[in-house]
This record gives C-alpha cells, sequence and structure tokens, in this order.
C-alpha cells in the first residue's frame, strides 16, 4: 500500500508530522508531493495531483488535508482513478454558507471511490461546522467527528490509520 498525501495550502512542513504519522500507523510509503503556494488555482495544485494519482493502484489510498482535500474533491470524479479510498481531512467548505470563496466551489459529482470526510471538533482553522457542509456536497461520503485533535488532527494518525485500512 502506498499513500498519496496532499497537503494544506502553506501547510507543508505542518502536515508533514501527519504525513510521517499515517507512513508509520499503516506502515506505508507516503508520496508527500510539495505543491507551490504561489499559484493558488484549482488547476495549478490539480496538475501536480493528477500526475501522483495516475501512478496509483487500486490498494493505494489517498488523503488530503484541508485545502488539500478541497484539491481532491475537483480531481477524484474527473476519471476512475485507481485508487478504492480517499480520506479528506479537515476540508473547507467555499459555499456562501462557509468560507464564501467562489473559485473554489466544487459543484460536480462524487468521487467514484470510498470516501470520508474527517473534522476535529476543536479545529482551530477550519470551522468545525464545515463537516456538515462537505458532507451535503458528498452525500455518499462517510463522516467521521473527532472530539480532539485539532486542525492537525493531533494523536489520531492510527484512527486514521484504521480508517484508511476500512477498518
Amino acid at each position: 500500500m502506498r499513500v498519496l498525501f496532499v497537503h494544506g495550502a502553506g501547510g507543508y512542513l505542518e502536515d508533514q508530522v501527519m504525513a510521517d504519522g499515517l507512513s508509520d500507523a499503516l506502515d506505508a510509503s507516503v508520496d508527500y508531493p510539495q505543491v507551490p503556494d504561489e499559484d493558488m488555482s484549482v488547476e495549478a495544485w490539480a496538475g501536480p495531483v493528477r500526475e501522483r494519482l495516475a501512478a496509483l493502484g487500486p490498494d493505494d489510498i489517498v488523503v488530503g488535508h484541508s485545502f488539500g482535500a478541497t484539491i481532491l474533491q475537483w480531481v477524484l470524479p474527473e476519471r476512475g482513478w485507481a485508487p478504492r479510498r480517499a480520506l479528506l481531512l479537515a476540508m473547507p467548505d467555499w459555499s456562501p454558507d462557509g468560507w464564501d470563496v467562489a473559485q473554489y466551489v466544487y459543484d460536480g459529482a462524487e468521487p467514484d471511490m470510498d470516501a470520508s470526510l474527517h473534522h476535529c471538533r476543536d479545529d482551530e482553522v477550519v470551522p468545525f461546522e464545515h463537516l456538515a457542509l462537505g458532507a451535503v456536497r458528498m452525500p455518499s461520503a462517510r463522516v467521521v467527528e473527532h472530539p480532539a485533535g485539532g486542525h492537525q488532527f493531533e494523536g489520531l494518525a492510527q484512527a486514521i490509520a484504521a480508517e484508511a485500512r476500512g477498518a
């Protein structure tokens, strides 16, 4: 099993701890590309993600954190990617009910794979209420609420790894 981990905006260094924790918990290699923050357009981020997704197989998983989860929400439905599982962590809602940034609002199809939305109640960056808004846009996704862990899901590597394994 391999893991593609897409970090959040400006979060490459901060998200490294989470990516390493998942690698250890899953005993799997993690592909952790650094996406530059100079161009925050969906397409600038989606290009490198598509390249990495194309190299994955059905036993691999995809994890996106915060803005990285937003990018996965756009890219995963584009075609039948090989991975069968995606975890979207602390995904912001960009609609008028959330942060109201039209360029990031995705209103298309859901991914053709098992997906789960995770959010910590004490997230200090993306309000917890965004989880319910994401669930409306992805009604077939499993919704997982974590009582604590903040925006970085501190101490939750094992729980997220269990979800990644489908346990």
